[in-house]
């Protein structure tokens, strides 16, 4: 109960203090996306070290940057590339690792790229929709939106706690993660509906159904990357990515689920009747 303890309050203190930074818009969002996106790869980063597995550093921290800078939605897209800034600063990013490596070859020059690449996709860019969904459609609409995937994961974290510790009988992914359970995502989805249904029906953004769509999605996909990360950490040998958040382990650790959800937010309302 200590421990549950430890992690709840942590998630409200963490809930309340992005709440904030998300209401003041992108001019608070922006630093701290890029402090976190710099923080979680120093994460992933040391998770390699221990492994004895290399990667640009100082690239990482660059174009992770660039990344989080280029998912400005004020900024114009490029006309004459035919793409977003976020693809261009990745498809730089890709090149120069490559010349990189042409010019100063060591061990293992593939390892060292298709790893730099992954912690680029896997933290920056992901990050990126966090900048791209308080502004869909607009900024007012936008701050109501974003607030889907922050009570939708967090009911799924809590629903799917108790739901595993009180009814939890069949692994849901005992190879990857042995914790987790079906009767825990089950009640992970529950409650995440209930949450859901109740915040869209008080803001009269959605209706029951596409609240019922939205949380199978958005719990579906905080389990997936909850899964991710646990891959991860297991592929590398490591029990938590850090230990900078009480209850916690390191951010990976706090962001794996929002990682993905906020990113299938953000594509489930550009394909929904939720941006009518």
């Amino acid at each position: 109960m200590e421990s549950l303890s430890t992690r709840v309050l942590t998630s409200v203190v963490g809930f309340s203090i992005i709440s904030v930074i998300v209401w003041a818009g992108w001019i608070a969002m922006l630093p701290m996306l890029v402090l976190v996106s710099v923080l979680a790869l120093f994460e992933y980063i040391r998770m390699l070290d221990r492994n004895d597995i290399d990667v640009r550093r100082v690239s990482l921290g660059v174009f992770g940057a660039a990344i989080i800078v280029a998912s400005l939605p004020m900024i114009p897209e490029t006309p004459w590339l035919g793409g977003s800034w976020r693809e261009v600063v990745l498809t730089v990013a890709l090149g120069y690792l490559l010349v990189m490596e042409v010019m100063r070859p060591g061990e293992r020059p593939l390892e060292r790229v298709v790893y730099s690449l992954f912690g680029l996709l896997y933290i920056p860019w992901l990050l990126g929709y966090f900048l791209m969904l308080r502004y869909t459609p607009d900024s007012g609409q936008g701050l109501l939106y974003f607030a889907l995937p922050l009570l939708a994961t967090f009911a799924a974290d809590i629903g799917g706690y108790f739901g595993g510790y009180f009814f939890g009988r069949r692994k849901l992914a005992p190879e990857i993660s042995p914790g987790k359970t079906v009767e825990g995502a089950i009640g992970g989805l529950a409650f995440s509906f209930v949450t859901v249904l109740i915040f869209s029906q008080l803001t009269h953004i959605g209706s029951p159904l596409e609240a019922l769509l939205y949380s199978i999605l958005v719990a579906s996909a905080s389990q997936l990357g909850d899964l991710a990360e646990s891959l991860l950490k297991r592929a590398l040998k490591t029990k938590d990515s850090g230990s900078s958040l009480p209850g916690h382990g390191g951010f990976l650790d706090r962001l794996d689920s929002l990682l993905f959800a906020v990113p299938a937010t953000y594509l489930f309302l550009n394909i929904s009747v939720f941006t009518r």
